[in-house]
């Protein structure tokens, strides 16, 4: 390996490590809870207890414990509908570390706005959230192309698990000192809601702040050739007859196909479980915020040591196996978290360490599974095919724990529905044929580019 992609290999490690911060602090264990506060607020002013009033929102009433979930969802559809045009975008750029600092910081500046949601401006905390979430999703779709710039196909199962495991490095630093703040505000003069709004601007500035390395290490990398002509044309393809020579294209490559649809499947299941686990946490179990933070420092911790297992196992047993049993876990995960008393602080803590073991693990392995998967030069448009169809589903599971909690008026209905996600993922990455998906993926993009 050359010096320039040495540097640029660590450089791309620490953009996991910078938006970690705002997809545990924030995502995962404040916004929810809080926004769901903010909400209740509005909704029932003047009364701190149960709210059963219904919040307005674009004229439909929407309960306050299920306004953070309608966010996500809100955000999932979004991004969903952007991203293959970004993906587009960034193949037909010669510098994708410029186009990853424009996402990024966008993201990192709404992200520490959110230190302004409080009293009852839960319009102001869903705004905010929907500009980081899907700058967050823009910026991962860049990055995971730049996985293809900086290692070679054998590379890949042991370079995304490095960067999960920073990644889940950095959340954890960051959730450790968050945890204090938010333990022990009066220690620093503050009240709890303070200490918790100020944690939220404080991923955000992590996030803003360590993405400086990426974007100035990665400029060691050459720079790409334009994308090239569409038949016919002269010219370089734009970005929307790109996007459509590639979906056109798709049915060239049918173990991409078959392998995005196992992971929109398995991950939608394991999106909701990382959406509604505060929430779920907090309402149904009744925990306090410094125990949900004291959950997900666990959650990193073991996480930050699962990723680089996971990578070694994949070595061994390959990226396929290693998932499924990564799956199996999972279903054990939910099946516990269903039975889990109100109050057992020690069996929610239990579970947390499995799902740390097993978080990271699947994550990283489906990343570099499919970059091996995705012909070359067309690495962004399919990754952005991958995230989109993520978030063209994951909404299913959001949605669905949301809707279930306002009708039952509990969230551990909801649970039962996550196994399905799980057991059908399993079973359609099975069928997924690996070694010739990588031959097809060596010939490139098809002609009819």
């Amino acid at each position: 390996m050359n010096p320039a992609t040495r540097r640029a290999r660590r450089s791309w490690y620490v953009y996991d490590w910078a938006n970690s911060a705002f997809v545990t602090t924030t995502q995962t264990v404040l916004l929810a809870p809080y926004l769901t506060v903010v909400a209740r607020r509005a909704a029932c002013p003047g009364q701190p207890g149960e709210c059963t009033r219904a919040l307005s929102v674009l004229g439909l009433p929407v309960a306050p414990g299920s306004l953070a979930l309608y966010t996500i969802t809100a955000a999932t559809l979004l991004s969903a509908l952007l991203l293959p045009f970004v993906g587009a975008l960034a193949d037909r750029t010669r510098h994708r570390h410029r186009l990853l600092g424009a996402f990024a910081w966008t993201g990192a500046a709404a992200a520490t706005g959110l230190v302004a949601l409080g009293g009852d401006r839960w319009w102001l905390g869903v705004a905010l959230a929907l500009v980081a979430v899907v700058s967050l999703t823009c910026s991962l779709v860049v990055n995971d192309a730049l996985l293809c710039d900086v290692s070679a196909p054998e590379e890949r199962d042991a370079v995304s698990s490095r960067g999960w495991a920073a990644g889940y490095l950095g959340g954890f630093l960051l959730l450790a000192l968050n945890l204090l703040l938010v333990s022990t505000p009066g220690t620093f003069g503050l009240d709890e809601e303070w200490a918790v709004r100020l944690s939220l601007a404080s991923a955000g500035l992590w996030w803003g702040l360590f993405t400086i390395v990426p974007v100035v290490g990665l400029r060691s990398l050459p720079a790409r050739p334009l994308a090239a002509p569409v038949p016919g044309s002269a010219r370089p393809a734009g970005p929307l007859r790109q996007l459509g020579a590639t979906l056109r294209g798709l049915r060239h490559h049918p173990q991409v196909l078959r392998f995005l649809l196992a992971y929109l499947v398995f991950n939608d299941g394991i999106q909701t479980v990382i959406a509604a686990s505060s929430v779920y946490g907090q309402e149904e179990l009744g925990f306090t915020s410094a125990q949900l933070l004291t959950t997900v420092l666990l959650v990193q911790a073991v996480a930050f040591a699962g990723a680089l297992v996971f990578g070694r196992l994949a070595v061994r047993f390959g990226a396929q196996r290693t998932i499924l049993g990564g799956l199996v876990l999972w279903i054990l995960v939910v099946l516990g978290a269903f039975a889990v008393p109100r109050g057992a602080f020690g069996t929610w803590l239990a579970l947390a360490a499995v799902i740390g073991l097993v978080l990271g693990g699947t994550q990283a392995l489906a990343r570099s599974l499919f970059s091996r998967l995705v012909p070359r030069g067309a690495e962004a448009e399919y990754f952005s095919l991958y995230q989109a169809g993520e978030r063209g589903t994951s909404w299913l599971g959001t949605l669905a724990f949301g809707l279930v909690a306002q009708l039952t008026g509990s969230y551990r209905p909801a649970l039962v529905a996550l196994l399905a996600f799980f057991v059908v993922g399993a079973v359609l990455l099975r069928r997924v044929d690996v070694a010739a998906g990588v031959q097809q993926a060596q010939r490139g993009t098809d002609p009819v580019r």
